[in-house]
């Protein structure tokens, strides 16, 4: 019987790992995608009020970051 290398690979990488390693490139890749998605030509101003509208920060947060551009 031949022990070494390919049963350590298969041992380390299988079963429960592999998936767990699948979901993590699946999930980087989705990542990368959606940041790719955004438009690079938005200023900052722009995506502050994309965030106001969406309700992620409140009206004085929106007034403080006008202020500081």
């Amino acid at each position: 019987m031949m022990h070494g290398f390919h049963d350590f690979h298969f041992g380390l990488f299988g079963g429960g790992y592999m998936f767990l390693f699948w979901i993590l490139l699946i999930g980087v890749v989705v990542w990368w995608v959606v940041s790719i998605k955004r438009d690079p030509q938005m200023s900052a101003l722009d995506l502050a009020k994309k965030r106001y509208a969406n309700g992620e920060i409140t009206k004085d947060e929106l007034d403080e970051i006008k202020s500081h551009l």
